[in-house]
């Protein structure tokens, strides 16, 4: 369950920055920036926030060759869908979402990576701390 959570917030925040609907923050800030300077400014600290806590995680567990390798099987796995007949990329919107989905991916797993490794190693990860 909370890795299902971790892949959510990270698709919640990625498709609140950004997606194919007029609901998200850049189509916001476009049309509002100019009525209210800090809000938008605030919302975009918020999102970055957001971002920095994900991205960060994300690489100190598992690094750009594990999001490289998260990349290539999702790549991989939506090949397979399209060769089938199963998923059209005919729509940007439809891409877009895909892309959203993988990013998510690799947000959420790696905001849940050293809890998966622990399930199927056995062996805890803990962060060193210099002191």
């Amino acid at each position: 369950m909370g890795l299902f959570l971790r892949w959510l917030g990270a698709f919640a925040l990625l498709s609140a920055t950004y997606n194919p609907t007029p609901y998200n923050y850049v189509r916001w800030a476009e049309g509002y920036f100019a009525q209210s300077i800090p809000l938008t400014l605030l919302v975009g600290m918020v999102l970055a926030v957001g971002y920095v806590v994900y991205i960060g995680a994300t690489l100190r567990s598992i690094g750009l060759f594990g999001a490289g390798l998260v990349i290539a099987v999702m790549g991989l796995l939506i090949w397979a869908l399209v060769d089938f007949g199963i998923l059209s990329l005919q729509s940007p919107q439809v891409s877009l979402w895909l892309g959203l989905f993988i990013a998510s991916m690799i947000l959420g797993l790696g905001m849940s990576w050293s809890i998966i490794r622990q399930r199927l190693s056995g062996q805890a990860t803990v962060d060193q701390v210099d002191g």
